[in-house]
């Protein structure tokens, strides 16, 4: 069929075409972020999956509805080398320009730019081509303890976004990149705006150990956040996916075919809409069959393998892999940290810094006491086709 009005988006937080089985998730968020706008506080939100489950998709969307409802937004991608405080920086910045064009909200503002600068100043903030033209205000935002000096600026800029009428929500994605005191600091901050009452929400999205990470940090972290669960689709949502799409360009697909899809992708998102695209490609005409499907799986496979599955496993240094391709050795996880090491011949203990080095990049975590998991569905089969069934 023509691959021009292909409906699929196979894609790193690429916006699909209908987004299925979200509904509960997003219904909370719209909730929250009307309620904060009247002055009624509800639960941030981390969201937490697997990678491929479509949780950046969903944090786009909430920004969205945070948007149509007048709030202020800012949006980061939490990365690997980079601070807290350079990430919040220049949105922050964008905010408060915002507010500052709203007469109720000027003086309030300046004094939020203030206190933006003095924290940029105490922590060496790379500011670039987005200067401050304003004197920091001394006392605020300036002691160099991030947990003390974020918190006073959240309740700075909540102070002037309240001033305006409006709301400000701040979406960080892949939370678990953030340093223990960062992510101290950030549940600090969203505390003490949350006391204050002023009109300011969180939403995040990280890998499953973003809870434990969290309770970590600060004990109470659970009673501050919801953490709303993303994971496969079920059937119903999975198939929704796959049909209503095609539906919408006026085109079909078997009952027969639609079931070998959604048994393939096990219902992650990525993959459903990875097999979608391909399936599309692969049909001459509608409605596409179970051959097509057949087809397609090849095409979806190698692009998974040389994309989603390579571009992780590259990440990693020899020894590391060699780890998880011990993990892939032991069939379907959670695995037993005991069990892989005895595959590889060497103590629990001598393997903990290389264990806890591949879940610093975010390829593995660990479920429960002793049991580790891959972040990536399907993972240890992309590894047992390409590593251990040839060696």
């Amino acid at each position: 069929m023509d691959p021009v009005r292909n409906p699929f988006a196979p894609g790193a937080g690429s916006q699909p075409p209908e987004l299925a089985g979200r509904d509960e998730i997003i219904k909370d968020a719209d909730t929250a972020l009307q309620r904060v706008l009247l002055g009624r506080h509800d639960k941030s939100q981390i969201l937490l999956g697997l990678r491929g489950t479509g949780k950046t998709v969903l944090l786009n969307k909430i920004e969205q509805l945070a948007e149509q409802h007048g709030h202020l937004t800012a949006f980061i991608e939490a990365p690997e080398n980079k601070s807290l405080a350079d990430l919040l920086y220049p949105k922050i910045h964008q905010v408060l320009r915002r507010l500052s064009m709203i007469e109720s909200a000027r003086a309030a503002a300046h004094s939020a730019m203030r206190s933006l600068r003095a924290f940029a100043s105490v922590f060496n903030v790379s500011v670039g081509d987005i200067s401050i033209s304003v004197d920091p205000e001394p006392g605020v935002a300036d002691s160099g303890n991030l947990e003390y000096d974020l918190s006073d600026l959240f309740v700075r800029v909540g102070e002037a976004a309240k001033s305006a009428g409006k709301a400000w929500t701040l979406l960080i994605d892949e939370v678990q990149y953030l340093s223990e005191d960062e992510l101290a600091a950030l549940i600090v901050a969203v505390h003490r705006v949350n006391q204050k009452n002023l009109p300011v929400m969180f939403f995040g999205a990280g890998l499953p150990q973003v809870a434990a990470l969290s309770g970590d940090a600060k004990s109470y972290a659970e009673r501050l956040f919801s953490y709303p669960p993303v994971g496969p689709l079920d059937r119903e949502a999975a198939s929704a996916a796959i049909r209503q799409p095609i539906a919408d360009e006026g085109e079909s697909i078997t009952d027969e075919a639609l079931q070998f899809i959604v048994h393939r992708t096990q219902g992650y998102p990525y993959f459903l809409q990875e097999w979608g695209y391909q399936a599309w490609n692969a049909a001459e005409a509608s409605p596409i069959n179970s051959d097509d499907v057949e087809h397609a799986s090849t095409a979806a496979v190698r692009r998974l393998d040389e994309g989603f599955f390579r571009v992780r496993f590259d990440r990693l240094t020899p020894k590391e892999r060699e780890y998880v391709i011990a993990m892939a050795r032991l069939g379907t996880g959670p695995y037993r940290s005991s069990d892989v090491a005895e595959l590889l011949g060497e103590s629990v203990q001598s393997l903990g810094p290389r264990r806890a080095q591949i879940i610093n990049k975010g390829m593995i975590y660990s479920p429960a006491h002793g049991d580790i998991a891959f972040t990536v569905p399907m993972f240890e089969d992309f590894l047992t086709r390409t590593y251990i069934d040839i060696g």
